[in-house]
């Protein structure tokens, strides 16, 4: 599997890093046991099937079947080549790698994608360069300055200022030995009249947007007035760049929010920054854009808690509950930090300061039900009485869909001192809907399930015979011990029944003759088939019993032996009733059908 990386600098990234370490960079882990388990971020789940042994350095989902070593989950996880995740998790270890693994992370990628790479870095050096040292910057600075900035602050986010000039940029580049027509789909730049590459950000502060790598991807400006439209302008969508599936600020966040388990959501650059200077370091932003599916998926799969914080005017308003939906439709846990005067996040702490933000606002954000029904009420005069009553009957359609029978309860306590109504007025009114609910959920469930002979049909695939079991257990020992290895080659070689375990059987012993311990780990970078590296990590993730004795090994040897010499049999058998068959001679090949029968009985009756 590394190919033209030496084994030796694959094997030094690989254990210089724990794959407990750099899966909980990503995955939320709980040990249980010896194994550590979390949410898989490669499917949808609610309960937690995606287990990481540290004694193996391995990984598995139960539930969609991946699985690998620390290298094949940064593949899965970012579409990662194999020498592009050895690089990534050199640069991790601060593991000195040859340039030549370098040249092939490059290769993953096309040349105009690392055109455009290369180009941003050098337009992130050259505007915040402008900003913090010339004249034409002063504008851009004394802006952020005025909105509490501090020059810490302005570094870490390497904010800049594109001067107000057509080319300025343009030339820059080409200076660099770019040519900039071919930076078009950047968005760094659009046309003119004359389809020449003008400046995109002409008199703008300036914010990188960087993927989840730290690789800027894109721009986003803001007007420092002057009847300049929009406000905000961001780099048009391309390959590198996707609004709807980017979040500002989240390589810089993501350790902050994996440690605490809860990531802020803002809407805008300054909002995040703001919070960032004042202590809130989980802070991400979207751009431009609502918040979409995607972006809900990538904040499940960091977090635990998330806390919404948009703008406290109307708009805000409707974009919370918007994004709430989203949120809680894919599983997200969610608060509201709710803000009141139109003010947004930037402004709040500009005027009460960081400590009462994140004591007011943040500790305080509301439950996603408080909010929903803060929310519902704009819809409704609750001095009239039929609005009253519709009020009501719509929070109640909310209460539930609430799982818990503890939640529901302190909602409806808290509709019935709002409302002045009985609690037994409400009980009575919530139980047919969970009972209809419930009905729903029941038809959904019959809708899925399978009938008898498709179960009979599944029960059957998934019970593993006698010679398949022997044959698992035997590999998944061969995995932890050489020596058991040893035995099992110098018995039956290679000679399994299934072609699958044949394969990786012929590569174990080689990979134990080349020297090397039991390493599962690193046997799975050895090979170059998927399958064979799933049926691997599958195989060893099995429970075994850790001092299997001598006869328990032969136990499967045997077992394994017989069907062999059973299947070999049969094979034979059934060219004999064919050539009966081809001479006519039927009563032959009734015997010899017969005799097949017989070993087939036999060989299932000792099953």
């Amino acid at each position: 599997m590394a190919g033209s990386i030496p084994e030796e600098i694959v094997e030094e990234v690989r254990k210089s890093n724990d794959i407990v370490d750099v899966i909980g960079e990503h995955v939320q882990l709980k040990k249980q046991g010896r194994n550590y388990f979390g949410l898989c971020p490669f499917h949808g789940e609610k309960s937690p099937s995606f287990s990481v042994t540290q004694e193996k350095q391995i990984f598995h989902c139960f539930g969609c079947g991946k699985g690998g070593n620390v290298f094949t989950f940064l593949m899965e996880l970012e579409g990662l080549s194999f020498s592009q995740s050895v690089q990534k998790l050199a640069e991790r270890s601060g593991t000195e790698v040859p340039a030549s693994v370098a040249e092939q992370q490059e290769r993953g990628q096309s040349r105009e994608d690392q055109t455009a790479l290369e180009a941003n870095e050098w337009v992130v050096k050259l505007y915040h360069n402008l900003l913090r040292n010339t004249k034409e910057g002063k504008t851009g600075y004394e802006y952020l300055l005025g909105r509490g900035l501090t020059d810490e602050t302005i570094d870490t986010f390497q904010l800049g200022f594109a001067p107000n000039s057509r080319d300025f940029t343009v030339k820059f580049l080409e200076g660099k030995g770019y040519k900039p027509q071919e930076l078009l789909h950047t968005g760094l730049f659009s046309s003119d009249k004359e389809n020449k590459p003008q400046d995109r950000f002409r008199g703008r502060v300036i914010f990188p947007i960087r993927n989840h790598l730290g690789k800027t991807v894109g721009f986003g400006g803001r007007t420092l007035g002057g009847g300049q439209e929009p406000k905000y302008l961001n780099s048009s969508e391309s390959e590198l760049f996707q609004k709807g599936r980017m979040l500002f600020n989240f390589d810089l966040a993501r350790s902050e929010i994996r440690k605490s388990g809860q990531v802020v959501v803002f809407e805008g650059y300054n909002d995040v920054i703001a919070a960032h200077q004042a202590g809130v370091r989980n802070g991400v932003a979207t751009l431009g854009t609502s918040l979409t599916e995607t972006q809900a998926r990538l904040l499940k799969r960091y977090a635990e808690q998330v806390v919404i914080c948009y703008d406290g005017d109307k708009a805000g308003f409707e974009a919370t509950y918007r994004a709430l939906q989203i949120l809680q439709k894919n599983g997200n846990h969610v608060r509201v930090a709710m803000l009141r005067d139109g003010l947004d996040p930037d402004d709040y702490i500009r005027e009460h300061g960081a400590e009462k933000f994140k004591r007011s606002i943040i500790d305080a954000a509301l439950t996603a039900m408080s909010f929903t029904m803060h929310y519902l009420k704009q819809d409704y005069n609750l001095s009239l009485e039929g609005d009253r009553l519709q009020y009501v009957e719509k929070v109640l359609d909310e209460i539930a869909q609430i799982e818990s029978s503890v939640e529901r309860e302190h909602y409806l306590r808290e509709l019935s001192n709002a409302m002045d109504l009985s609690m037994d007025t409400l009980v009575s009114d919530l139980e047919p809907r969970l009972r209809k609910r419930e009905s729903k959920r029941g038809v959904s469930n019959s809708a899925k399930a399978p009938t008898p002979k498709q179960q009979s049909r599944h029960y059957e695939k998934k019970i593993p015979t006698a010679f398949q079991t022997a044959e698992k257990q035997l590999l998944a020992h061969m995995l932890r011990t050489a020596a058991i290895a040893d035995k099992v080659q110098e018995e039956i070689g290679a000679s399994f029944i299934s072609d699958q375990v044949q394969v990786i059987a012929t590569h174990l012993y080689a990979f134990y003759e080349e020297g090397n311990d039991a390493d599962v780990s690193q046997f799975v970078s050895s090979l170059e088939d998927p399958s064979l590296q799933q049926l691997v990590i599958q195989t060893a993730m099995l429970p075994v019993v850790e001092d299997i004795s001598d006869q328990e090994i032969g136990d499967y040897i045997r077992t394994i032996k017989r069907e062999q010499v059973n299947k070999t049999d049969i094979s034979q058998l059934l060219a004999e009733q064919r050539q009966a068959e081809q001479e006519n001679d039927p009563i032959r090949a009734a015997q010899i059908a017969m005799k097949i029968m017989e070993i087939r009985r036999t060989l299932k009756s000792s099953l």
